[in-house]
């Protein structure tokens, strides 16, 4: 089998979804320090695997690509047929509407949050902008929560990588110092991922290199 590489850092939260779908897949894939407090992706052999400078980027054999939730998608098909990837294109139709929505409104609200909560200085942060952020990302957090008050995950009941997207988030979501109101659905969700060891592994990772960060 060609080898798989995965290139990102640990902290990064879109490399953390890579690595939860490589392990959930049971891949063996050598994962490679790159951005960051690594640096690395400024060089001409980086900037030819991606243009646009950033992480994650995988290599398998020829394939080389990038786009966290392109990668999810691969190594859902490629390895994940018995697992991650139904072979009804109705039920994938639903797994990718959950995906793409994480791409478009989930994300950029809570990780906004993140950036003016957390990696921004305490003396720069601007309170309002904090508020603005919060209430985008609760926003959402209530439209999966009344899904999940339904179904045990996001597209059903059954895991799919639309977990993997979305609940990459939660490990930060429930360890920054927010107000978060109750929601059961999704508190239940998360206590579902926890039995993942993919989801252990992959996100339950320390930010705290980036804390304060707004650069490296």
């Amino acid at each position: 089998m060609s080898k798989v590489v995965l290139w990102g850092r640990a902290s990064s939260a879109n490399v953390q979804k890579a690595v939860w779908a490589l392990e959930e897949t049971g891949t063996t894939f050598i994962r490679t320090d790159v951005a960051g407090r690594f640096g690395g992706t400024d060089t001409p052999e980086f900037i030819a695997m991606n243009p646009n400078r950033l992480v994650p980027v995988l290599t398998h054999g020829d394939l080389t690509m990038w786009e966290s939730h392109a990668i999810v998608r691969y190594v859902a098909a490629q390895f994940g047929t018995d697992t991650l990837w139904p072979n009804e294109p109705a039920e994938r139709a639903i797994i990718d509407q959950w995906t793409d929505w994480t791409a478009t409104t989930f994300q950029p609200a809570w990780l906004r949050l993140f950036w003016t909560l957390v990696r921004t200085p305490e003396a720069q942060r601007d309170a309002a902008a904090i508020d603005a952020a919060l209430e985008a990302s609760v926003r959402a957090m209530r439209i999966m929560d009344a899904q999940l008050q339904k179904t045990a995950y996001l597209a059903g009941d059954d895991f799919s990588y639309a977990d993997i997207v979305a609940g990459a988030s939660l490990y930060r979501w429930f360890t920054m110092e927010i107000e978060r109101p109750s929601m059961s659905g999704v508190e239940a969700w998360h206590e579902r991922l926890k039995q993942r060891p993919g989801f252990i592994k992959g996100v339950c990772v320390s930010y705290d290199e980036l804390v304060g960060r707004l650069a490296f």
